[in-house]
């Protein structure tokens, strides 16, 4: 019995003895790995060159290699980042950084360390780039200003409808791409702006319709409208005969006619008769036709679905 205890007290020693020995060789190798990192080494990072404020006409070659290797020293903390992926992309300002010729971009690599170093940041100290010049040839698209079509499928709450027309944030859109692309496009249409049961002012975004193998700028636009409850409204307005020759007299009947509008309520009480114009074209008369067709052709911008109850007035000549 007594043999027993003696084989698991030594048991017991010897696994807190590989035990503290563990502990110690892990506090060990940890110092080690931190002494190794606070040391000071030098890595290869391969920087990917990447532009700001580049003109939507601009293609850059995809095939060119627009990369800087730069070698640079910093704690080994620094680079532990780069053990797996040694690149890093570095911003420049078409406008600012580089140069522009005809055809190529250049960028002074060496003069304009500094911008590099800035930002690696504070912690890397760049000790040599190459290459020294980097040259990124380019080409350029056509491009021009359209105006832009709204699509919209919008139901609203009945009783409710816009007031006025709806606003858009720009009223056109920068189209870029091949000139035979673009020549023959005179407008661009936005996707379908689809709302449902609305009754509260529109303030919503809405995409621009794809065109293949012709970019636009920008990608969405802003559009807002006011919405109103709606009233149904009725006007007796007299009605001009218009182009009618001097050596011709007429006589026509009705002399008004009665049209029927959808209005905001808040302008219901706004409307009188001289807001609208009921014109019938003598010019448009056949021959042997005794009657016009008369036409609305001046309303209040708010009025909405007018429609003429007299569909023909008819005449006789004197």
């Amino acid at each position: 019995m007594s043999s027993k205890k003696r084989l698991s007290i030594l048991d017991f020693i010897k696994k807190r003895n590989i035990n503290r020995f563990s502990i110690f060789f892990g506090i060990a190798f940890i110092f080690l790995i931190f002494s190794k990192l606070s040391n000071d080494y030098n890595q290869t990072i391969k920087l990917k060159i990447q532009f700001s404020n580049l003109a939507e006409e601009i293609i850059i070659d995809k095939d060119t290699s627009i990369t800087i290797d730069a070698i640079v020293e910093a704690k080994g903390f620094s680079l532990v980042p780069y053990i797996f992926n040694n690149s890093k992309t570095i911003t420049l300002n078409a406008n600012e950084d580089i140069t522009v010729s005809e055809k190529e971009f250049v960028f002074e690599v060496q003069e304009n360390s500094f911008l590099i170093e800035k930002q690696l940041g504070s912690s890397y100290k760049v000790r040599s780039l190459k290459p020294e010049v980097l040259h990124i040839p380019y080409s350029k698209r056509a491009s021009k200003f359209v105006p832009i079509e709204l699509k919209a499928n919008i139901n609203y709450t009945t009783g409710f409808d816009i007031k006025g027309n709806f606003d858009l944030s720009i009223d056109s859109v920068k189209i870029v791409g091949p000139y035979e692309k673009i020549a023959n496009i005179s407008s661009v249409l936005t996707n379908d702006l689809k709302l449902k049961n609305v009754s509260n002012d529109i303030n919503a975004s809405v995409t621009m319709s794809e065109i293949n193998g012709v970019e636009i700028f920008p990608k969405s636009i802003n559009v807002k409208a006011e919405v109103k409850r709606f009233t149904e409204g009725k006007m007796e307005v007299p009605l001009t005969i218009i182009n009618k020759p001097k050596d011709v007299l007429i006589n026509y009947f009705p002399k008004t006619v009665t049209l029927s509008y959808y209005v905001d309520l808040e302008s219901f009480n706004q409307i009188k008769a001289s807001d609208f114009l009921v014109e019938c074209d003598y010019n448009e008369v056949n021959e042997g036709q005794t009657y016009f067709t008369p036409r609305v052709t001046k309303l209040p911008e708010f009025v909405k679905r007018i429609n003429v109850k007299q569909k023909r007035i008819d005449f006789i000549r004197l």
